[in-house]
């Protein structure tokens, strides 16, 4: 194969192509969009209200794009591994191969994060405001995007690290179990555990979509409760009781739960993008050096 790179780079993009018709790879939309039904109608109507039911609701989202991602590609290399193998060694360059598959699953995840976002918006009322000029749905499709693209690349390096589907099946669940764990959703993620949620999709997308809906300034659910709480009790103590009051004596005597990860930034907003992008990059240099390696495979 005494073609350029670049060459090499079409010619692939056109047999992924091939292959994704010839074996109804459609069908991975219709994966994709009742994923994006179960998660969306399940969710809280308090989501984009109370910051709670927001961060659960986006800990779903995050963790089914994620899913989605990782299930592009998880095969995707190590099936055709001998077949890569002849290849390599009648002139195929592994930069151009894995580019290959970047583009073509970019693509892939582009439809996808377009139909997840659709069915999403039919059941969830996302907020009107947004920190990028245009529409107010722009963020979230961004997020979603770069959330399945970088899950679809971290999937893609596993596949071309092991030899076979069988292997890469058994690594997917530890995958996404060290995705939910630390995407810092579900418990505060303290020294040296925050350093390895630097290394997870899910992070980077929870923090992007909480940023996106302003998470800091929706209203606290435990301070809501304990309003109606101390309400009832200065009632039955006889005090006269008016709404401002009782939120001047929360404001004094309550911290709000104010996280500085999601601070309301669009510099915030897009650092969080720019981690994933590089996520993406790291994992696909991983697999072409991987690659770079396949000779020695005595398989």
């Amino acid at each position: 194969m005494n073609a350029s790179r670049l060459k090499q780079v079409r010619i692939y993009i056109g047999k992924h192509f091939r292959v994704f018709m010839n074996e109804k790879g459609w069908f991975i939309f219709v994966f994709a969009a009742i994923i994006a039904f179960a998660v969306s109608y399940v969710q809280n109507p308090q989501m984009f209200v109370f910051n709670l039911a927001t961060r659960s609701g986006f800990l779903t989202l995050c963790f089914a794009c994620t899913y989605i991602g990782i299930f592009n590609s998880i095969q995707t290399i190590c099936k055709e591994r001998d077949i890569i193998k002849r290849e390599h060694r009648a002139g195929l360059h592994m930069s151009a191969y894995v580019i290959s598959h970047v583009i073509w699953q970019g693509i892939v995840c582009l439809i996808e994060a377009v139909i997840f976002l659709g069915i999403s918006a039919i059941f969830l009322h996302y907020p009107p405001y947004s920190l990028l000029p245009g529409p107010s749905l722009l963020c979230y499709f961004i997020t979603y995007f770069l959330i399945i693209f970088a899950a679809d690349m971290l999937a893609l390096m596993v596949s071309a690290v092991v030899k076979t589907p069988n292997a890469a099946m058994t690594v997917m669940p530890f995958l996404l179990i060290l995705e939910i764990i630390f995407s810092g959703a579900l418990f505060p993620l303290n020294p040296p555990t925050d350093k390895i949620a630097g290394l997870t999709v899910c992070n980077y997308g929870m923090k992007a979509a909480c940023i996106s809906a302003d998470y800091n300034h929706l209203k606290d659910t435990e301070k809501e409760k304990f309003s109606v709480i101390l309400e009832d009790e200065l009632k039955e103590e006889g005090w006269p009781v008016e709404k401002k009051d009782i939120d001047t004596i929360l404001d004094e005597h309550y911290e709000a739960a104010i996280n500085p990860a999601y601070e309301y930034t669009t510099a915030n907003l897009v650092r969080q993008w720019l981690f994933m992008v590089l996520h993406s990059a790291v994992c696909a240099g991983i697999a072409i050096v991987s690659l770079e390696f396949i000779d020695r495979d005595r398989r």
